[in-house]
C-alpha cells in the first residue's frame, strides 16, 4: 500500500509541475526578448528574474537536497540579474531543472520521501520538499501569467477547447 501511495504522489507532483511548465511556455510564446527583463517598478521582479529564482529554488530544494548534492545557490543573484539569458535559454533552463527534479523524485524511496532534512533553514521531509517546489512553481507561474496579460492585454487561453463548467462525477 505504501508503494502505491508513493507512486501516486510522485505522479501527481509530476503532473502539477508539467502543468506549470505548460502555462509558462504559453506565456513565453506571447513575450518578446525585451518583455522578459522588464520590471514594473523597482520593487518588482522581471519574468527573467522569476525564472532564475525558480531554477535556484528547485535546485536547492529538490536537486541538491533530495539528490544529495552540494547546495551552491546564490539567491541574491537570481533577483539582481537584469539580462544575461535569452527567452529561449530561460525556458530551456527551467525545463531542464524541472526534469532533473522529477527524475530525482521518481528515484526516491519511501524512506527518502519520509526522511527529514534541513533546506534554507526549514526542516522538511522529501514529501514536504516536493510539495514546496510544486506550490512555489505554481505561485510564480501565476505571477508570470499575470505579468504577461498585463503586457499583452490578452487572454492566454490556458484551457482553450475545454469545458471547465462540467460538474464532478463519482467514479
Amino acid at each position: 500500500m505504501n508503494e502505491e501511495i508513493s507512486q501516486e504522489f510522485k505522479e501527481q507532483i509530476s503532473y502539477r509541475l508539467d502543468e506549470s511548465l505548460r502555462m509558462i511556455t504559453i506565456s513565453f510564446d506571447q513575450l518578446s526578448e525585451d518583455d522578459i527583463w522588464k520590471r514594473f517598478n523597482q520593487s518588482s521582479n522581471s519574468i527573467g528574474n522569476l525564472i532564475l529564482h525558480l531554477c535556484g529554488n528547485i535546485t536547492q530544494y529538490a536537486i541538491a537536497s533530495l539528490g544529495g548534492l552540494e547546495d551552491e545557490r546564490d539567491r541574491d543573484a537570481e533577483f539582481e540579474a537584469k539580462e544575461g539569458f535569452l527567452k529561449e535559454e530561460l525556458l530551456l533552463k527551467l525545463n531542464k531543472t524541472v526534469e532533473q527534479a522529477k527524475t530525482i523524485l521518481f528515484d526516491c524511496t519511501i524512506s527518502e520521501l519520509m526522511r527529514k532534512r534541513e533546506v534554507q533553514g526549514f526542516t522538511f521531509s522529501g514529501i514536504g520538499i516536493m510539495i514546496h517546489i510544486t506550490e512555489h512553481l505554481s505561485y510564480h507561474t501565476g505571477q508570470i501569467a499575470f505579468w504577461t496579460k498585463q503586457l499583452k492585454n490578452k487572454d492566454l487561453g490556458f484551457y482553450d477547447g475545454m469545458d471547465l463548467n462540467i460538474k464532478n462525477k463519482e467514479n
